[in-house]
Formats: C-alpha cells, sequence, structure tokens
C-alpha cells in the first residue's frame, strides 16, 4: 500500500491505498460507474438525494489567501465585504428553505476562523435554526481549543471544512494556512463528537494523481467524513484561478464515482459548479452515486440552479427528496 501521513483523524491502516484509487480512476467509464452505482445501492435508495441550503452568514474580507475563492480580502473581486447576518435574517431564511423541501440548513462564515465573539451569535443562529426542525451544519474556518464542544452543546449537526486537494498540491493554492491545520480542524470536530462534512474542490489545475491523493486522504479518515462535498471550481473573476484550464466534464464523473465506491456510506454532495453544469451531466453524476445537492439561487457568493430548475430536474429524473 502506498503510505499515507498519519495525522489526527487519519487512519493508521488506510482502507485505501493512493494506487488503488488511481486504478479506479483508469478504468473503463462504464465499468467505474457500475462500480459506484453498484456501491451506491448497497447502502442508499438510489432515487432519493440529501437536499440542503447553504447561506452566507458573514460575507467578504477573509485573511485568507485561497486561490479560488472570491472572498479573500487579497483578491480583487466582485464580492463586497458584509457584517454577520442578524437572527432574524438567518432564521427568515432558514423557513424558506425548509419550505422549498430542504431538510439540512448550512451557514457559512468568510472567517480565517471565529474570534469567541463572533462564536456567540452563530451559537444562537443554530439552536434556534434546530427549533425549526432542520438539521444544522456550519462552516467558520479553523476551530480553536473549545469551540468545536461550544458548537455541538449549542446542537451542531455536522461541520464542513474540506480539504480542498491534495496535500503535495495545497501549498499552490494556499499559503495563509497549512494542510495540518485544516487536519486538526477535523479532529477537533470529531473530538466533541459532530459529524463531519469535507470534501475537495475539482478543476484547480491539479493532475488525476493529485486528485486521487486527495480522495485516499478523505476515504482513510477515521471515521470516514458522513458527507462529503465535490465542488467543481467556478471561476470568479478577481481570483488566482480564474482562467484555470476547464476541466474534462467527464473526469468530474469519475471524481464522484470514486468517491462513491471508497466511501459508500457517505452522502456524496453534488456540489459548487452545479449552477455551470447542463442536465445531462448532473445526471451522469446521480448517476456515479451523488446522493446530495445544496438547494437554492445561490452557494455563499455564486450561483447555484433555481429551486424551480431543481424540481424539474429531479421530477424528470424520478429522484426523490429524502425525509428528514
Amino acid at each position: 500500500m502506498t503510505d499515507l501521513a498519519v495525522a489526527p483523524e487519519v487512519s493508521s491502516s488506510p482502507r485505501w491505498s493512493v494506487d488503488e484509487i488511481k486504478a479506479l480512476f483508469d478504468l473503463p467509464f462504464n465499468d467505474l460507474l457500475f462500480r459506484a452505482q453498484s456501491a451506491h445501492r448497497q447502502h442508499f435508495d438510489p432515487n432519493e438525494v440529501q437536499v440542503s441550503t447553504l447561506l452566507s452568514i458573514k460575507t467578504g474580507g477573509c485573511s485568507e489567501d485561497c486561490g479560488y475563492c472570491s472572498q479573500s480580502a487579497r483578491h480583487e473581486t466582485p464580492v463586497e465585504r458584509e457584517p454577520l447576518l442578524s437572527l432574524d435574517e438567518v432564521l427568515a431564511a432558514a423557513r424558506q428553505a425548509k419550505e422549498k423541501g430542504a431538510t439540512r440548513f448550512c451557514m457559512g462564515a468568510a472567517w480565517r476562523g471565529p474570534k469567541q465573539k463572533d462564536l456567540l451569535p452563530v451559537l444562537d443562529m443554530i439552536r434556534a435554526v434546530r427549533g425549526l426542525g432542520l438539521e444544522t451544519c456550519v462552516t467558520l474556518g479553523l476551530l480553536k481549543d473549545g469551540q468545536a464542544e461550544q458548537l455541538a452543546d449549542a446542537g451542531l449537526d455536522y461541520y464542513n471544512h474540506n480539504l480542498d486537494t491534495a496535500e503535495e498540491f495545497y501549498g499552490q493554492v494556499i499559503s495563509t494556512h497549512g494542510y495540518s491545520d485544516r487536519l486538526e480542524t477535523l479532529h477537533r470536530v470529531r473530538q466533541a463528537g459532530m459529524r463531519v462534512c469535507s470534501g475537495g474542490i475539482i478543476g484547480m489545475g491539479e493532475t488525476r494523481a493529485q486528485r486521487a491523493i486527495l480522495i485516499a486522504q478523505l476515504a482513510n479518515l477515521e471515521p470516514v467524513p458522513e458527507s462529503v462535498p465535490i465542488n467543481m471550481l467556478v471561476q470568479v473573476e478577481g481570483t488566482p484561478l480564474s482562467g484555470a484550464p476547464q476541466l474534462d466534464t467527464l473526469e468530474f464523473v469519475r471524481t464522484v464515482a470514486v468517491a462513491r465506491i471508497t466511501m459508500p456510506t457517505s452522502l456524496v454532495r453534488l456540489s459548487a459548479g452545479r449552477g455551470e453544469m447542463e442536465d445531462s451531466l448532473q445526471a451522469l453524476c446521480f448517476l456515479a452515486g451523488a446522493n446530495s445537492i445544496f438547494y437554492g439561487e445561490k452557494l455563499l457568493t455564486t450561483g447555484n440552479p433555481d429551486t424551480d430548475a431543481d424540481q424539474d430536474l429531479l421530477r424528470r429524473l424520478g429522484i426523490r427528496a429524502m425525509a428528514a
């Protein structure tokens, strides 16, 4: 087996080697999708998807330099810095999401990590959204000692913190914090007893081998993330990755399929980039094992298909929303 660096939350006995995952990527397309569908059907209803809605509760002005991100203060993008939303604004959005069929409400803030004064109102938001009967998820950046426990005490269901890409490619995308910082935050989340939402961004210039390394890192976390977002890079003018070569869309479908095979019990979310995808490409991703989507017109700051378009696509495919 190819060795993987052992860090907090990484299994010391990898379930999947990088070489095994490379071999999956290299399968003929039909064989790969057959394996992915087989794995999917063992653990899920193949005609159901989990529906989440994502709201930016604090937009812009982030101190980090993530090369894909429109919210970095270091990049000249169209995104304006905005203050933290009020509890009433968040609750209004959560109620609307529930009415549209979402079962999980995700809240994102553009911070390197929350200060204590920032965290306190977010804890109130979590409690209030849970009171509506929705699952809760937040993405707030890197967590410090004690913060994961506060989130857990407020009733948070999921913490999202993506690994983004392979460790060896990471420095070409982000320089203001390291890969180990992300793993440490995931460790804090697990230690506090919460579920993990962690995935990656595809199409940032990484190689197929580097995509395999990312999937291996995720699949060998202990335990495996319950939710795995697979994002297609959305190129935003003013970010360093604007103008990056476009990824072959079938390579994106392959990545979804490999994620499904290696993490068969996880929800694999077809996430950012869906607004640029043809219906036929989304259908292939569902066939490859994606069974979760973000629902709503915006993902933090980038576009997403509107709910009517999503409802129409799911109807045409005979796919139902999972019950809460």
